[in-house]
């Protein structure tokens, strides 16, 4: 295969590696959403692996770490939560990013949704969904989970996530 001048890259390719994933993720802005469930005690954590999967029937999934906190109550719930965070709290995302962090603690606020779900005050919009799938793909599970209940009426602009740091859009 020839590769055209104008199209080659300005350096050399490295192995596939973690550190190589990570590096070039770190270039791909993504939305930064919390997911939370409810077992013996809420749990959650910050994501950036959020995807619409399907509208027919309504579908997302997110990737998790089989060595996160929120693993073993995530492992088994039925119902999950997935909230949109604003550019407004990034203090938010970095509590439930934070290992050891008391994330349901003040001055974070929640209350009891649908299917007895935590649902995070303030976000853009939050779904509830019901677990259809946990996918293993390497440490982490791909979640699937189907739509049952949501609010999309909040009101500001997304938090993003690039360069390892929370950020706000530009004008």
């Amino acid at each position: 295969m020839t590769i055209s001048p104008e199209l080659r890259t300005v350096g050399a390719p490295r192995q596939a590696s973690p550190d190589l994933l990570r590096s070039v993720f770190r270039q791909h802005a993504a939305g930064v959403a919390v997911i939370t469930a409810h077992g013996e005690r809420p749990v959650g954590f910050t994501a950036t692996s959020l995807n619409s999967v399907a509208a027919e029937p309504p579908l997302i999934s997110f990737g998790v770490g089989t060595t996160s906190s929120s693993w073993p109550v995530l492992s088994e719930a039925e119902h999950i939560g997935v909230h949109i965070l604003g550019e407004h709290q990034q203090e938010l995302a970095g509590t439930f990013a934070r290992s050891g962090a008391d994330r349901f603690g003040g001055p974070t606020r929640w209350s009891v949704g649908p299917e007895g779900v935590p649902i995070l005050d303030d976000v853009l919009a939050w779904l509830v969904c019901r677990v259809v799938a946990r996918v293993p793909a390497g440490d982490h599970r791909i979640v699937i989970a189907q739509v049952v209940a949501g609010d999309p009426s909040g009101v500001g602009r997304p938090l993003l996530y690039h360069q390892g740091r929370f950020n706000a859009l530009r004008d």
